[in-house]
């Protein structure tokens, strides 16, 4: 990507939760190289002491000022770091990339912390409540006090600006990277198995699904074992249980959480995925860019808008473990169907690629500050 000097006196706040665990975290991480390389002066704000994703530009890592316990006051104190921070680098756009459930919290951000400064949020789930809150009030203020919120999806954007009668709903893609392959230290498992990727939320990605689907297909009998990568305590608790009531606890095996997926997903037959909501899973556009095809599930939002069904993989309806099943079943044992899976995964997603995402963002950003 060509560094464009044009941009070399715009200087752009990303803030972020932290730059650890998941996709919305990595997306970040490579929205900061992304806009570095356009020439961008970029500058990224951490709530949390949690850096596991290569970034660009210099970091203000304000979790590392955060004690245990974390008393009010001492939140107090790096909240009014923070405001000094903001006030004295005059930052031309700052893109929030934090969720956003509480609409009291989020009144202290727009009124305190970012007053007077040129925002942009983004809304990287198809759940509202997630990153608008669920007060339709705050929401309007949102619209009223940003120069655009960014989403990952088309389906979200077009979802928002119908129920908020606005056109303030821009929709962005993630981007996808070249991933290295390493090969994990202590890896004992050789191919075939399939993967499952995420944080270990029960609920949010539905292990039930998945774990139920898993032992309806033809895989348990064909020694395919599932491999489930993430970290989440009760999760991993949940998944250990439901194994052993299934009888499958040498079959459904758990491995933490990596940042360093490429090795899983380039030896993986197939990537699975079975969320009840999402909002553009960076897991599934990893997978196709190694070669790896995807199983998902046609949850809101992002799958249908990445995966052309039967040509890169397969696409079920959501919540049905039958079809789920089958998909896994017809994924692994249907040669010719995986074969051209197969082959067509890594150009399905070119169009994802960090260039063209970039040039977007780019746009955007030079439309925001406008006076």
């Amino acid at each position: 990507m060509v560094n464009n000097n044009s941009n070399q006196n715009v200087h752009v706040c990303i803030v972020s939760i932290s730059l650890g665990e998941g996709g919305a975290e990595r997306s970040t991480a490579l929205l900061s190289t992304m806009l570095t390389n356009l020439g961008f002066g970029v500058t990224i704000v951490t709530l949390t002491n949690r850096i596991n994703y290569d970034f660009s530009g210099s970091l203000f890592n304000l979790g590392l000022l955060k004690k245990d316990p974390d008393k009010p006051w001492a939140r107090w104190m790096r909240f009014r770091k923070l405001r000094k921070f903001i006030k004295a680098q005059q930052f031309d756009i700052i893109i929030d990339n934090r969720v956003k459930p509480l609409w009291k919290r989020e009144l202290f951000y727009l009124n305190y912390l970012y007053r007077g400064q040129k925002l942009l949020y983004v809304m990287r789930s198809f759940k509202k409540e997630n990153y608008v809150t669920d007060k339709d009030w705050m929401t309007r203020k949102m619209l009223h006090r940003t120069k655009g919120i960014i989403t990952v999806s088309n389906e979200i954007a077009e979802t928002m600006n119908q129920n908020y009668n606005t056109t303030h709903f821009t929709p962005i893609y993630n981007p996808i990277e070249e991933l290295p392959i390493k090969k994990p230290e202590k890896w004992d498992l050789k191919p075939p198995y399939i993967l499952f990727v995420g944080r270990l939320d029960i609920e949010v990605k539905n292990l039930p699904l998945l774990l139920d689907a898993y032992s309806q297909s033809e895989l348990p009998v064909l020694n395919v074992p599932l491999i489930i990568l993430g970290e989440g305590q009760e999760g991993e608790s949940f998944i250990q249980k439901r194994a052993q009531a299934l009888g499958l606890t040498h079959k459904i095996i758990h491995h933490a959480y990596t940042p360093d997926v490429g090795w899983y997903l380039k030896n993986a037959k197939f990537l699975v995925l079975s969320s009840r909501y999402e909002g553009f899973p960076r897991v599934l556009i990893e997978a196709l860019s190694v070669g790896t095809p995807v199983v998902s599930v046609d949850c809101q939002s992002g799958p249908k808008e990445i995966i052309q069904n039967e040509r890169n993989g397969l696409l079920v309806p959501n919540h049905d473990v039958e079809a789920l099943a089958k998909a896994m079943s017809r994924m692994y044992l249907e040669e010719q169907l995986y074969h051209q899976t197969k082959a067509f995964a890594k150009e399905s997603v070119q169009h994802l690629a960090m260039y063209n995402i970039a040039k977007q963002w780019e746009e955007v950003i030079l439309e925001a500050i406008k006076e």
